[in-house]
């Protein structure tokens, strides 16, 4: 079930906090019912020096008959003319935080002064509210457990924000799913649970469909390079197909959506070193948004025709597990040598790209924790976009911006395609050199695409966080990226 979410005038606020928007260098917005209700008591710690308006700080103090609200927040925003919506999303995660002691409702004043249209601030504060509060430690049996946020209302008025909070409400309990999956330990989220996963979506859908094709599948399909990496685990690999056809599509247009879900990724015999291997459950970060996404797609009532393809397995050393020298045929015919078994999302994405093409997309996406490069390149906060249609690229990289999934753009040539040439088949998987890595991996999935327009979003650092981020998205592991890009995408390319 989820929060509820309202909207009601300064008179009518009724929750266990009010968070009041506070700019540096602390300034609260001028609203006369609140001033009255509150008795000076926010300008008060203002003048006292005790809330500044910084960036996610939070002073939450008590009040008596205080507008509603038996604790009043004063949440920092920062400078305002910095305010954007992740200014206004860290500063409701940081609320949400804080209220997670005690629950139940938090309330939030919309500030019509600032340069945020009232229903971009009533979006920016849900998603701050429900991924800012979202706890992964769930696994943990003697620590005292947060109180879930039950309700989010929203105090003010403007046109849509009634229709962007609810929206957003769901995208965010979407996004929290997918962080869900990302969280599990891969003894749990194997590839058949994932399967799983889908297909319970599935069932609560109208218009949405699952099938999970097994090895056997698999193999009858000619998916070489996708059953090599699977080969080492015991447990059996999965291709998770779901198709959203709803009424009233857009003609001509089919979305295909293609998921890396490496469960676990040890390396396979090129291992990986031991520290930070762990983190390696959230390999099927990729694959995980768009099995959530495709969900939220389908609740929300998207008008637009989607495939989603999702390769899942496990990538493990043992008897059968595939080589370095060895040369797979992928579906499309094409050959590949293996260079290092540790480059193993590309090969998995490959099958799973042509087969999409194969269904019918017009229209291709991939989203994949695919490599360490790029993590170092733009860090935990940007994912960075390749593309085959400069025109896709650039819609992919707004819909980030939009939705707060942020990505860069990021540049392909034919000249990269030297670094995977092979002396041996018609590829190689990865190039020895330490140059250009994502860009090189990218013209490897290239030459699996087909016809028409194409866009890779490579999410290794915005996937998984290692170490907590300092704003909305604090807790280490699973972020949910690429849900709410999915769904702005699909929204704009619907209309």
């Amino acid at each position: 079930m989820g929060v509820q979410v309202s909207v009601v005038t300064p008179g009518a606020v009724e929750a266990d906090v009010l968070a009041v928007p506070v700019v540096e260098p602390g300034e609260p917005p001028a609203n006369g019912v609140l001033d009255v209700r509150l008795h000076g008591r926010l300008a008060a710690l203002v003048a006292a020096g005790e809330v500044s308006g910084e960036l996610g700080e939070t002073c939450v103090v008590h009040v008596e008959n205080g507008a509603g609200a038996a604790r009043v927040a004063a949440a920092g925003l920062g400078p305002k003319t910095a305010v954007d919506p992740d200014a206004v999303r860290t500063a409701a995660g940081a609320v949400a935080r804080a209220a997670s002691r005690f629950g139940g409702s938090v309330a939030w004043l919309l500030d019509p002064a600032l340069d945020l249209p009232p229903a971009e601030q009533a979006r920016a504060v849900v998603e701050g509210v429900l991924l800012g509060a979202y706890e992964p430690g769930r696994w943990k049996t003697n620590r005292r457990r947060p109180r879930p946020i039950e309700r989010i209302v929203l105090v003010g008025d403007g046109p849509g924000v009634s229709e962007a909070a609810a929206r957003a409400e769901r995208v965010a309990e979407w996004t929290n799913r997918a962080r869900d999956l990302a969280n599990a330990p891969g003894n749990e989220l194997t590839p058949e649970r994932l399967a799983a996963r889908a297909a319970e979506i599935a069932d609560g859908s109208e218009h949405l469909s699952a099938e999970a094709i097994g090895p056997e599948g698999i193999d009858e399909l000619g998916m070489g390079a996708f059953a090599a990496v699977a080969a080492g685990s015991h447990n059996p690999p999965r291709l998770i197909v779901l198709r959203y056809t709803p009424p009233g599509v857009k003609a001509g247009v089919k979305l295909g959506l293609v998921g890396k879900a490496i469960t676990f990724d040890s390396g396979g015999i090129s291992i990986k070193p031991s520290l930070y291997m762990e983190d390696m459950k959230g390999d099927m970060a990729g694959g995980g948004a768009v099995v959530e996404a495709t969900g939220a797609l389908a609740e929300l009532g998207v008008p637009l025709e989607v495939v989603s393809v999702v390769a899942a397995c496990e990538n493990l050393t043992g008897g059968g597990a595939y080589r370095p020298g060895d040369i797979l045929t992928s579906m499309s015919g094409k050959t590949i040598e293996v260079v290092n078994t540790d480059a193993e999302g590309r090969l998995v994405l490959a099958d799973a790209l042509w087969y999409a093409r194969r269904e019918g997309a017009t229209h291709l996406l991939d989203l994949a924790t695919l490599t360490g490069a790029m993590e170092r390149a733009l860090g935990d906060l940007y994912a960075g976009v390749f593309a085959n249609d400069d025109a896709w690229r650039d819609q992919v990289v707004s819909a980030g911006e939009a939705s707060g999934d942020h990505a860069w753009p990021l540049p392909l040539h034919r000249r990269y395609r030297r670094y995977i040439d092979s002396a041996f088949a018609d590829m190689k998987n990865q190039s020895v050199r330490d140059q250009a890595i994502p860009a090189y991996a990218g013209e490897f999935l290239q030459e699996f695409v087909g016809d028409g327009p194409w866009a890779h979003i490579d999410m290794a650092g915005t996937g998984f966080l290692t170490w907590p981020r300092p704003d909305y998205l604090a807790q280490k592991g699973g972020t949910g990226y690429g849900v709410r890009l999915i769904v702005e995408l699909a929204t704009r390319l619907s209309s």
